[in-house]
């Protein structure tokens, strides 16, 4: 469960950051398309991610050691990718927003702190 979460961090903080991303030289075209590939199943990751933190919140609040910030950023990944869906918005919408301003700068940049989180977490052995 634990991988399943790492993953979903990385995974979802890639679609939350390839705003981002797409914008680095010589390698942003080829990010743009993996993550082309990977946005249709961008639910799924948000999905994972939603049960995968809440399991663990529920986990370590109940037996410990303490609540920790994978689960956390694991959640509000979960909440990010599916906030369209939840506010019935049509997705469209949201791939047009910008990464280099206002609200889509700061989803960017929460992503590739949700990656980093997950990479940590890989290498982090579960408590």
């Amino acid at each position: 469960m634990s991988l399943l979460l790492d993953l979903a961090n990385i995974l979802g903080g890639f679609l939350l950051a390839i705003a981002l991303l797409e914008q680095s030289p010589k390698v942003g075209d080829d990010l743009a398309r993996g993550a082309g590939k990977l946005a249709p199943f961008g639910w799924i990751i948000g999905i994972v991610a939603l049960v995968a933190g809440g399991y663990f919140v529920i986990v370590h609040l109940t037996t410990g050691p303490a609540l920790l910030h994978y689960e956390v950023v694991g959640i509000l990944v979960g909440v990010a990718l599916l906030w369209d869906r939840l506010k019935g918005r049509s997705v469209d919408r949201a791939i047009q927003r910008s990464g280099t301003t206002g609200s889509g700068l700061v989803l960017a940049i929460f992503g590739i702190i949700a990656i980093l989180v997950g990479l940590q977490g890989l290498f982090t052995p579960n408590a």
